[in-house]
């Protein structure tokens, strides 16, 4: 049995691991997405630290606790798959491959520390109501620092290739992706019980806040990927049967309008008419689709494993098949990435992976309005999902930070609720059974 000091270790160790691995995921996003070396450094280097420190928790409780997550079968399939394109030589530059398999490697290591660090209510509670502040304050300084921009981030750091800069991003498309994953969360506990009906302005404001920025920010795939988010999150009121969340977030849809329109004005406008017309023509000097059909010549040659993971850049010229002069380094397609960095198998992976979250995370759900773990985890799919729209259409998933948040949250869906209100209900239910008459004594 562990000793008092033993305890009190681990338990410190516990609070580190759990405010550790969360703040380096909020962290990320203010380091310009954690695109430049010294920040992809620091979320290797951090969470290299916070998986070395867990291991120590173990060792000084005595025994190794390890929580499961479905997730994690589809992650060492993955792994295995780049550790053959390796062993092979079959990627177009060996060095590329170990760069950006070391980012997994940190993805992954956040999927597990995030599995392992959430396991009860009360961390579930503080992790909603952390996403929603952290989003709200970015959100507004996204629009302070767009109504008075100077072109530079912080209004201090210019960026070296330009840019569409928002917020603390480069590229306004990755700004919107990342809020795309916040935003549900606060309109998610806007239905909720967690929330009395006092305070139930400070999440919608929330959430009508984040949801601005998406238009604001100008990304033409940000606005289709809230438009499904919206859907979805209204089919799932529906089906709840609440008025009062449809009022909210009807509510919430029409004060978005009003501030577009307000902040936004025309040029808000002129993006949302300009989506069929213009997304053609969306890369400067270049067509999206264009290198949609490259990026399928791609696959072609190497259909099973692929040009090795992250090769998309090394291997594109050869294939290009238009004039710029500039240096397309994603495929502005995640999916299609994914098909030609790892061919088949790396994009079985990847429906594995999205079909075990899908799947667990809609186990959760059918009492969403009053536990608490089944609402963070509809906000975790709301979100994932609009990710996964945008993806379509852009390569979120190739920038750290959204890629590191994305994953941690599919893994909170994913995981199993051990804990929570739904077992608190049942011990409530069962301390309630009245109380059986004995029966008389025989005469």
């Amino acid at each position: 049995m562990p000793q008092p000091a033993a305890r009190s270790a681990t338990a410190i160790a516990d609070s580190v691991l759990f405010y550790g691995t969360f703040s380096l995921l909020l962290f990320a996003p203010l380091a310009f997405g954690s695109t430049d070396p010294w920040s992809v450094f620091v979320m290797q280097i951090v969470s290299a630290s916070l998986f070395l420190l867990w291991l120590l928790r173990q060792v000084l409780s005595g025994s190794l606790q390890v929580t499961s997550n479905p997730l994690f079968r589809p992650i060492l399939f993955f792994a295995a798959l780049v550790l053959l394109q390796v062993a092979l030589g079959i990627t177009a530059y060996r060095y590329q491959t170990y760069s950006s398999a070391l980012q997994y490697v940190s993805y992954a290591i956040l999927i597990f520390l995030a599995t392992q660090t959430l396991q009860r209510t009360s961390q579930v509670k503080v992790l909603a109501w952390a996403f929603s502040a952290y989003g709200t304050l970015l959100a507004l300084f996204a629009i302070l620092q767009s109504l008075s921009s100077n072109a530079k981030i912080y209004w201090l750091f210019e960026p070296e290739a330009g840019g569409w800069i928002y917020g603390p991003y480069v590229n306004h498309n990755h700004y919107a992706g990342l809020m795309e994953m916040l935003f549900p969360m606060s309109m998610v506990m806007t239905c909720t019980r967690h929330v009395s009906r006092r305070w139930r302005w400070l999440p919608m404001s929330a959430a009508v806040l984040m949801s601005s920025t998406i238009f604001l920010s100008g990304s033409r795939g940000g606005m289709i990927a809230f438009l499904v988010q919206a859907v979805l999150l209204g089919i799932f009121i529906a089906r709840n049967r609440s008025r009062r969340g449809a009022f909210l977030a009807g509510a919430v849809l029409l004060v978005i309008a009003g501030l577009m329109l307000w902040v936004g004005g025309e040029g808000v406008l002129n993006r949302l008419t300009s989506i069929h017309s213009a997304a053609k023509t969306e890369i400067a000097g270049g067509i999206r689709f264009a290198i949609d059909r490259d990026a399928l010549k791609m696959f072609a040659k190497k259909p099973f494993l692929g040009w090795g993971l992250g090769n998309f850049a090394t291997a594109y010229p050869q294939f290009r098949s238009f004039y710029s002069d500039k240096f397309v380094n994603e495929a502005h397609n995640d999916y299609l990435q994914v098909l030609v960095e790892t061919g088949i198998l790396g994009f079985f992976a990847v429906i594995w992976f999205l079909t075990l979250t899908i799947r667990r995370g809609l186990r959760k759900i059918g009492e969403w309005t009053w536990d608490i773990n089944g609402a963070v985890a509809l906000a975790a799919l709301v979100g994932c999902t609009g990710i996964l729209v945008h993806s379509f259409f852009d390569f979120n998933l190739q920038v750290p930070a959204n890629a590191a948040l994305f994953y941690v949250l599919c893994a909170i869906a994913a995981a199993e609720s051990r804990f929570g209100s739904h077992r608190r209900r049942r011990r409530t239910h069962a301390s309630f059974q009245p109380l059986q008459q004995p029966e008389p004594a025989a005469k």
